[in-house]
């Protein structure tokens, strides 16, 4: 069962890479193809835009297809895109195969999830889920970091090029070692964007969408935006964001174990407190390499932080709409990375690069608000129940 589970994961992990490594990057790429910063920034706006938009779809459209024959096209989808990305000889082609990554990237994790869900007992699938998304957030610790040294030792191209490898390892452990699995029964697209309907879980995707676009309007333009601290070195840089990657993982380990104690209101709102703290600093903290390592470790705590609680809300507001409403906020956590390459670019010509976080607090204190309002409205539908419901009192 646990080496199906880890070649799972290592499917997440390639998939995890290509999220997050074009960050460290983006200078080179942005030499090589003779066009601007903000432009670059596009290529990865294009693959979480083509994630979000196309995530709810294929779950939608391919409900009757076998999850193993889903998962194997995923990661070959997505080792294609970024073959094409290395290869393709101008900047309209490589953003059209970034959409391309984000389609294989699409059929893949939603469906990995869900098979390592079918895969164990039912008391074991916290666990079976939490060992397929260590995935996502190892990317962050050591995905990005790899992928961003061999760019700046090699060429940015190997960088693609490793991440293909990835997505082709991860597919031929998957038609070895992965048993037919059937596929599940099928939900209209309708059915998905039901819980829309429902404001708690409106404005919780809403603080998903608002927050994370400020964490990532900076994290877009990392490279340049820490280029004083880091001299332009690629190895200074991927060990800043070797840092980052670890506060994620403890932020996100630490917030499971805090949600099962604490208010998920009390949880959310630290994480976002805090997080706008260090980017109101990040102005002077980006400009010296042992005050970056710090500002980098709280940034990726808070940011992984929130995502336990912000699930565990959805939770609990329907619990029988959780599968549908888990699946949106994953679409809204891309939506908000696709977004950050616009609004990364803006503020680079508002407020300059090495302010960027000044304008990225900007979403991070709507997306408070956006929690806020989301709180008072769970608190809203406890009061006007007329039975117990457990599942508010987390608000």
């Amino acid at each position: 069962m646990y080496s199906r589970l880890l070649i799972l994961t290592l499917g997440t992990f390639s998939v995890g890479t290509d999220s997050f490594v074009i960050a460290g990057i983006l200078p080179e790429i942005s030499d090589s193809l003779g066009v601007s910063i903000s432009a670059t920034g596009m290529l990865i706006t294009v693959f979480a835009f083509s994630y979000a938009i196309l995530s709810p779809i294929i779950a939608a459209t391919t409900a009757h297809w076998p999850r193993k024959r889903l998962l194997l096209g995923g990661l070959i989808i997505l080792a294609v895109g970024n073959i094409l990305t290395a290869v393709l000889p101008t900047y309209g082609l490589i953003l059209a195969s970034r959409a391309i990554a984000g389609l294989g990237a699409a059929m893949f994790t939603p469906t990995a999830t869900t098979t390592a869900a079918s895969l164990v007992p039912p008391e074991r699938r916290g666990r079976a889920l939490a060992i397929v998304m260590a995935g996502l957030s190892g990317a962050t610790a050591l995905g990005a970091p790899i992928g961003t040294v061999i760019g700046s030792q090699v060429n940015w191209q190997a960088t693609l090029w490793f991440v293909a490898v990835l997505a082709v390892l991860g597919a031929i452990g998957i038609g070895i070692l992965l048993p037919a699995v059937p596929s599940v029964p099928a939900v209209s697209l309708r059915k998905r964007m039901q819980p829309l309907k429902d404001a708690r879980v409106g404005f919780t995707l809403l603080t998903t969408v608002l927050f994370y676009t400020g964490l990532y309007t900076n994290y877009t333009f990392v490279a340049e935006s820490y280029d004083r601290a880091t001299d332009g070195n690629g190895t200074t840089l991927a060990a800043l964001l070797f840092i980052w990657g670890l506060g994620a993982t403890i932020g996100n380990l630490g917030a499971g174990r805090l949600t099962d104690k604490f208010p998920t209101r009390w949880i959310i709102s630290a994480a976002v407190i805090v997080a706008g703290i260090d980017f109101a600093l990040m102005p002077l903290t980006n400009q010296h390499l042992g005050t970056a390592a710090v500002a980098l470790f709280v940034w990726g705590m808070c940011g992984w932080a929130s995502l336990v609680p912000l699930q565990h809300r959805l939770i609990t507001i329907n619990p029988t709409h959780a599968t549908l409403t888990i699946g949106l906020n994953a679409a809204a956590t891309y939506l908000a990375v696709s977004a950050s390459g616009l609004t990364g670019a803006a503020g680079i010509n508002l407020v300059g690069v090495h302010n960027l976080s000044l304008f990225a607090l900007i979403f991070i204190v709507l997306g408070l608000i956006s929690s806020g309002i989301a709180t008072r409205l769970i608190k809203r539908s406890k009061g006007a129940s007329t039975t117990p419901d457990m599942s508010l009192q987390t608000g």
